[in-house]
């Protein structure tokens, strides 16, 4: 896992003064930057976002109702991937050769093992709350198959981030052609 920094050290984040919030995105697009990683998610068409959350107020903030979604250039929604479904598009690589049809296909074998099961987990974001001046961080999963360059003109959003007293923090919106 990459060492957070402060989310307004970020290229791509986006800031609530009112709150002392700030979230940061840094998508995992290169293969320069996907090496931290022993699964290649990027052949499994999963894009990796490195989301970053920091907290400068006096308050907690909860995340447990929060909701991230990825908005492609040409205004697809994509919503995070669960731990099962990113098992799923694991062992499932999608082919990237076409065959005449009825040409058969093998069938990929083979699963997720332990020490990926446990690097999708370490490196998914489960925080359900951010403290005072702290900073919590993560990846988020995208499915992006269909989607030839998935941050060329897409926008993050995350939303149901909630203050101390149980109140809505208004939406947060990120370009990411940075």
């Amino acid at each position: 896992m990459p060492k957070a920094q402060p989310a307004k050290t970020y290229p791509a984040h986006s800031e609530d003064s009112s709150h002392g919030l700030t979230i940061a995105v840094d998508p995992y697009d290169t293969s320069a930057k996907a090496n931290i990683f022993s699964i290649h998610y990027n052949d499994a068409d999963l894009l990796p976002v490195f989301m970053v959350v920091t907290n400068d107020s006096d308050e907690p903030v909860q995340l447990s109702g929060m909701n991230a979604q990825f908005v492609t250039a040409n205004h697809t929604k994509l919503d995070a991937a669960n731990t099962d479904e990113i098992r799923r598009r694991i062992t499932r690589p999608v082919s990237r050769r076409t065959y005449p049809v009825p040409f058969p296909t093998k069938p990929v074998k083979g699963g997720v093992n332990q020490k990926q099961l446990e690097e999708i987990e370490r490196a998914q974001f489960g925080a359900h709350a951010v403290e005072p001046h702290t900073t919590q961080a993560g990846f988020l999963f995208f499915d992006v198959s269909g989607v030839s360059n998935p941050t060329e003109g897409a926008r993050f959003y995350l939303t149901g981030l909630r203050d101390s007293k149980g109140n809505e923090i208004m939406y947060f919106e990120i370009p990411l052609d940075h």
